[in-house]
């Protein structure tokens, strides 16, 4: 009877360990996704930007470039605070 008790115990264990590692791995993998999500979103709105900067003539090419650039670090630093 005592074996049987520290089998299902030493089980127990087992299984409450596995799914904590699959509640970490779900949380890490929402993180990356709304990360991703996060510079796809800034991607397109640089994109627009920049074109938006362009047809309006309100700067030099290099300053619409320079605009569309500093937007999408912003983009990757707000992506890596999401995930780190």
């Amino acid at each position: 009877m005592n074996r049987s008790a520290s089998a299902i115990t030493f089980l127990s264990f087992i299984f409450i360990l596995l799914c904590s590692f699959t509640v970490s791995a779900t949380e890490q993998g929402q993180q990356r996704r709304e990360a991703r999500d996060t510079r796809q979103d800034t991607r397109e709105a640089s994109r627009h930007v920049k074109q938006t900067c362009v047809v309006n003539n309100n700067q030099s090419n290099h300053d619409c470039r320079q605009d569309k650039r500093q937007m999408k670090q912003a983009g990757r630093q707000k992506a890596r605070d999401i995930k780190y």
